[in-house]
């Protein structure tokens, strides 16, 4: 057990071993990097003066800190290698230190080549040598070699070693590393009692915290909390985990909240407001070697902002000569991610198709990003994505249904609910407009609403409308659902689209727009006189519905069943909303002046602003209904041959 500085203070003063405590104490117990490669730096320059060849190997192997791949330029690292291998060419080969800085030299070359095989073999060397302390470093280099989806398995065994190991080496950093690596281990295998060892793990650090270790924890909050749909709380645990990360000196700190930020902003659907940010990190020497989430991010950012140029270019950079020769790191199933989801946005069908094929054998793991920074829910999602921008329909909805289950078994909110409307977009396209797929995008719509989600659009399609198609469209409560060409839009209730779904509905017949803003029970041939907005069976219709409502209302208000009783009041105002706009003061029928004029101007604006509202939503179908509908005296809805 590393002594009190204070004992070693007496016996040594300012030396060099006083010193190497120092590094030793910050990096091994308080988890301190930053004081830790102070203290080292110090030790390795009084060592070289001195020619004092172990104390450079324990200054050497220090400087490397707990994690793989610590320092990132070009330069910093150079220089830490090169220090490593002077110290280790001037020690004993046979010794204690020199299989340390052999570990610590092998892990860094698997990290940044994506290997493992070094690493994997100095672990042997170090169980045959008993040694526990070398043991229990090469046991976590290693473990953060193997952060590929592929190695879940022996990931578990080392761990689980290393927690064993740790007791024989008396350094309470061991064990936390140990602990660490078993809780980040079941969050990646989606283990249900995943929180149960974070929670274990925290108890830990309340005794005695470890700056290190604590600042992984914080980011795993953040994770949590996206998890839950709490997008202010995730961004507020995102700055306080940056501070974490900053105290301790952790590398990792400003990828790691770009990471986290992005994910908030992708379910809050404000991902293109990065696209500046994302352009000046891309390229940042602090990013991990091995890391290409920022490039996906960028890729997605600049798709939904509309530069498909840029989003094209960030896609072709990735795929390289192929896909699969991405380095299979960390953040791999992250930039996976961000890969199918930018290709759907720019209906890349090839790219979509080699993501699926690398992805498919990961189905059942969660996309979480490094060591639980951020998730984006099953892998099972950006299976049904891929499929869906292929058109392999039937795959898609079978990826999505089972990643709306997976995520509500992960308790992810916003990615149950982005899965939900994959699935409605799945099933429109392969059913045409059913039950099924209008539920589930009005479920998905409700409850992006509830979360604070705005949902991606749907994007162009490979294959164009065909001309000769006929638009379908059907009222949901407060939406319209427009089904053309097997692709599947959900709208908000407006008076133009009531103009458009009765034109949708006459498809080749022209419409007068006094009889479109006369609305239901409107009577062929009647004089300027006016028309009625509501015939009598139409009211009485909904004075019917509305006495039913109330009634409903009044029982579910003396059960105290608030919540069923709030869905009946908003059905009852909409209701009361449309027969005002149709009644007079006195309650009669309200009749049009009769201007056709006037009635051209309003219906014209009322379809022209639905129209841009689908447009919004659909590009696609916005276009195809623009060309296909007119608007004047008198309005009609032509698609081809009619």
């Amino acid at each position: 057990m590393v002594q009190g500085l204070e004992t070693y203070s007496a016996d040594f003063g300012d030396g060099i071993e006083f010193t190497l405590v120092a590094g030793e104490r910050a990096l091994y117990v308080d988890g301190d990097l930053q004081a830790a490669r102070r203290w080292f730096d110090d030790a390795y320059r009084m060592a070289q003066g001195e020619n004092n060849a172990p104390a450079m190997a324990r200054a050497a192997l220090g400087l490397g800190g707990v994690w793989v791949h610590e320092h990132r330029t070009t330069v910093e690292a150079g220089l830490i290698r090169m220090r490593q291998r002077h110290a280790l060419s001037a020690i004993d080969p046979r010794s204690t230190l020199a299989l340390r800085l052999r570990a610590r030299l092998a892990g860094e070359e698997d990290y940044r080549t994506a290997e493992h095989a070094a690493i994997i073999k100095i672990v042997a060397e170090a169980r045959r040598a008993g040694d526990t302390q070398a043991l229990a470093e090469a046991l976590s280099l290693a473990h953060h070699c193997l952060l590929a989806p592929e190695h879940g398995m022996l990931r578990a065994d080392l761990a689980e070693e290393l927690v064993s190991t740790a007791g024989s080496t008396g350094r309470r950093g061991d064990l936390l590393m140990g602990l660490l690596w078993q809780t980040v281990d079941r969050f990646l295998a989606a283990d249900p009692h995943a929180e149960r060892a974070l929670e274990e793990l925290r108890s830990r650090l309340d005794l005695h915290d470890n700056r290190a270790v604590g600042f992984v924890v914080s980011a795993i909050d953040v994770m949590l909390a996206v998890r839950t749909g709490r997008f202010g709380h995730a961004e507020n645990l995102a700055n306080v985990a940056a501070e974490r990360g900053a105290v301790a000196g952790d590398v990792d700190t400003t990828g790691w909240y770009g990471g986290q930020l992005g994910t908030i902003r992708w379910y809050q659907g404000r991902i293109a407001e990065l696209v500046p940010v994302l352009l000046e990190m891309v390229n940042s020497p602090m990013l991990s070697a091995v890391d290409n989430s920022y490039f996906a991010a960028l890729a997605v950012a600049s798709a939904a902002k509309g530069d498909k140029r840029l989003a094209a270019g960030m896609l072709a950079r990735l795929r390289g000569r192929d896909l699969a020769d991405l380095p299979r790191s960390s953040s791999w199933l992250s930039t996976m991610y961000g890969i199918v989801e930018a290709a759907h946005l720019l209906d890349d069908a090839e790219t979509s198709a080699e993501a699926y094929q690398l992805l498919a054998p990961f189905a059942r793991l969660p996309m979480i990003v490094s060591l639980g920074v951020s998730c984006f829910g099953s892998t099972r999602h950006a299976l049904g994505v891929a499929s869906l921008t292929t058109g392999d329909l039937d795959r898609a909805v079978d990826h999505l249904r089972g990643a709306v289950q997976d995520n509500l078994a992960l308790g992810h909110w916003p990615a149950a609910v982005l899965s939900r409307w994959r699935l409605g977009q799945a099933l429109a396209r392969r059913n045409g407009p059913t039950d099924d797929a209008a539920q589930e995008m009005a479920q998905a719509t409700e409850e992006a609403a509830e979360l604070g989600m705005v949902l991606p659009s749907v994007p162009e399609s490979r294959v164009p409308i065909k001309s000769k198609d006929v638009g379908k469209c059907r009222r949901h409560g407060r939406h319209w659902q427009i089904d053309l060409n097997g692709r599947t839009v959900l709208v908000d209730h407006s008076v133009g689209m009531r103009h458009l779904a009765t034109l949708i509905a006459n498809p080749g017949c022209e419409i007068r727009a006094t009889d479109l803003a006369a609305g239901p029970g409107m009577i062929d041939g009647e004089t300027e006189t006016g028309q009625p907005v509501l015939d009598e069976q139409a009211k009485r219709t909904y004075k019917q519905r509305l006495a039913q409502l109330q009634a409903e209302i009044d029982e579910l208000e003396s059960q105290h069943d608030l919540g069923r009783t709030e869905a009946l009041r908003a059905e009852r105002d909409w209701l009361v909303d449309e027969l005002a706009a149709a009644t007079g003061m006195s309650g009669r029928v309200r009749r049009f002046t009769g201007s056709e004029e006037r009635a051209r101007i309003a219906v014209g604006k009322a379809i022209r602003r639905a129209l841009a509202r689908i447009t919004e939503a659909d590009p696609v179908i916005g276009d195809e209904l623009r060309t296909t509908v007119q608007t004047g005296l008198r309005c009609c809805y032509r698609p081809a041959d009619r």
